[in-house]
């Protein structure tokens, strides 16, 4: 999905960028082989492209959370943006990079009930904070916390919401082409 409006500014490449954001261009491709088309397109302002990677790694080292989780939690809340990028980026990391298992994948992709009941509970709670915007009843919580979760998890989930959206938006505004890595995985109508 993209936004009716496109911005008129180019993707920044790793030649063109200075300070903070040429850094982190840098140094995704050392990590990765390539900048994603997403970091180009926020180097247009780099302190949101250094608030999306330092929360984003955050959320990585830090959560609590396995990586399968996590990337349920980005998937979930990238299906509710509709971030087509982003679902595809998080569907070859799940895959290729966490290891969550096909059936699971495929159900968060298409939005139908995940059939293990623990990522169930969280794919349920992610949503819940989406779509009432942390407004959440003490019945989601006591259900989050049966499922086995901490009620610290819940500030993690906010956390991944604050980094996909700034992730999801910038792909909306700038119509962000999907990456080589990730073309795979885009979600077919």
């Amino acid at each position: 999905m993209n936004a009716n409006y496109r911005t008129s500014l180019a993707l920044v490449t790793d030649q063109s960028a200075t300070g903070e954001a040429k850094v982190i261009l840098d140094n995704s491709i050392a990590q990765l082989g390539f900048a994603p088309n997403m970091y180009q397109a926020m180097a247009n302002s780099p302190g949101y492209l250094s608030t999306y990677i330092h929360g984003y790694t955050q959320f990585r080292e830090n959560s609590g959370l396995s990586p399968q989780e996590q990337e349920l939690i980005f998937l979930v809340i990238s299906r509710e943006n509709g971030c087509d990028y982003c679902t595809a980026a998080h569907s070859m990391l799940a895959e290729k990079v966490s290891k969550l298992d096909a059936d699971t994948l495929k159900a968060i992709r298409s939005g139908v009930p995940i059939t293990d009941a623990k990522l169930h509970t969280l794919s349920e709670m992610t949503s819940r904070l989406f779509k009432t915007r942390g407004l959440i009843t003490k019945d989601d919580v006591q259900k989050f916390l049966d499922a086995g979760y901490q009620e610290y998890h819940i500030l993690e989930i906010i956390l991944a919401l604050s980094v996909k959206t700034l992730s999801n938006y910038a792909n909306h505004i700038f119509h962000t082409s999907v990456d080589e890595a990730f073309e795979e995985y885009i979600l077919k109508p």
